[in-house]
């Protein structure tokens, strides 16, 4: 069984790697043809711009933004826990919370975002309950709560059903079997939720009320017109929501392996 993973492991990463380079190429040959007199940088001109930034400038400005959006990433994702799990024990409370998952996830947070900065003010320095860190939480919360929702469901009748023969209610069903079963819908749904929680941050931080953050340093790159800064930092942006993504996919397969048998 582990080879066959390992072999599998190996051929996603192998096309992945040829994916790469395959639209690295494609954006190369278009640079240089169709799109010679658009202002689309060469992957050369990227590059350099983003060496040229150095090592200060990414761990000033992008840790500024992951801070907000582990904070966000946080609250969000405990308080859909915690807001999936009182659905289970209080029925009556799931429509409720369902319905206040899918009004946070209807309401674009652009549009939302001005009103939580003038509710929320300026973060002082060292904080971060700020805006970015508010629309950080929103961005996840939804599909955290449905998936945990849908994960605590889809637990095995005969296991509750022992439980409450030896005397468990629905906190001990919760505890002991929901949990567990729910792992890893919960894991798919962080999966997702943990690049949505670095845009959000993004976008609080364009509202105002920082000072260090991705936001500042792309509105600066558009101010000067650097077309190549403004590429290599949102290529930067979209490295680290694949790494998000690749941490929890890792995380469920080793957490969940059953999980990933039984899909095969």
């Amino acid at each position: 069984m582990s080879t066959v993973l390992s072999r599998s492991s190996l051929r996603s990463a192998g096309l992945g790697v040829l994916g790469l380079v395959g639209v690295v190429t494609l954006w190369w040959l278009l640079e240089l043809t169709l799109l010679a007199d658009a202002r689309i940088p060469s992957p050369a001109g990227v590059v350099r711009a983003a060496v040229d930034r150095g090592p200060e400038f990414y761990a000033t400005h992008f840790g500024m933004t992951l801070q907000e959006a582990a904070v966000g990433f946080a609250y969000g994702t405990v308080a859909a826990i915690g807001l999936a799990a009182l659905t289970l024990l209080v029925p009556a409370l799931e429509q409720v919370v369902m319905q206040i998952a899918v009004i946070t996830y209807c309401v674009p947070l652009v549009a939302i975002a001005p009103v939580l900065f003038i509710v929320i003010g300026n973060p002082e320095e060292g904080e971060r309950a700020g805006t970015a860190t508010a629309l950080a939480a929103l961005s996840v919360f939804f599909t955290t709560v449905v998936g945990t929702v849908l994960g605590l469901r889809s637990a095995d009748r005969a296991s509750l059903e022992v439980v409450r023969v030896f005397g468990g209610g629905p906190v001990r069903q919760l505890t002991k079997v929901r949990l567990i079963a729910a792992l890893p819908a919960m894991l798919a749904a962080l999966r997702v939720a943990a690049p949505l929680a670095f845009l959000g941050a993004i976008l609080g931080e364009y509202v105002g009320g920082v000072q260090r953050g991705v936001a500042i340093t792309l509105k600066i790159a558009q101010q000067n017109v650097d077309v190549e800064g403004a590429w290599a930092i949102g290529l930067g942006c979209a490295l680290v929501a694949g790494a998000f993504y690749a941490v929890f996919a890792l995380l469920a397969r080793l957490v969940t392996p059953w999980s990933r048998g039984a899909s095969a």
